[in-house]
């Protein structure tokens, strides 16, 4: 092993485990995300780069939307990683107004074309009774996610 070889060897031990870190800091930010609101729902817009519909989780729970997105790394033949620096694991959370009578089990969620999830939670039509909510109404529920791209592909499934 020559002197180049070690360089080498050494530059791209440094790559990696600089791209590593900088996969594990966008990991530890929270998906940006703005809250709308109509009258009659909210709408929770996250920045979901990268994410395909099978990736993302989204849930309701006690007031606040949760978003999970666990994306993977294609293989791409002919390459080799050099720098791994996309975060695979992001997360995010938006809590909706504390006042908000909402029907989570009507909520939808829908994966855009330009890398963003639209969250929308419906607001219930008749104000939710006390007790109702102390019993349980709002327990977390997951949202099946649509993914914008394969319903413009014609894909009726």
């Amino acid at each position: 092993m020559n002197i180049r070889d070690i360089s080498r060897s050494v530059g791209e031990t440094v790559a990696e485990n600089v791209g590593r870190a900088a996969g594990r800091l966008q990991e530890a930010k929270p998906l940006s995300a703005d809250v709308l609101e109509s009258e009659d729902a909210y709408l929770v817009v996250f920045d979901a780069p990268g994410a395909a519909a099978s990736d993302v989780q989204v849930r309701h729970e006690d007031g606040e939307v949760l978003v999970r997105i666990d994306r993977f790394r294609e293989f791409r033949e002919g390459y080799e990683m050099r720098f791994p620096g996309r975060g695979l694991a992001l997360d995010g959370s938006v809590e909706l107004p504390d006042d908000a009578a909402v029907d989570p089990d009507r909520a939808t969620a829908t994966l855009r074309s330009d890398g963003t999830l639209a969250v929308e939670v419906p607001k219930l039509s008749e104000p939710a009774d006390p007790e109702d909510e102390e019993a349980g109404v709002d327990d977390a529920g997951s949202v099946d996610v649509e993914d914008e791209n394969a319903a413009s592909d014609g894909d009726d499934a």
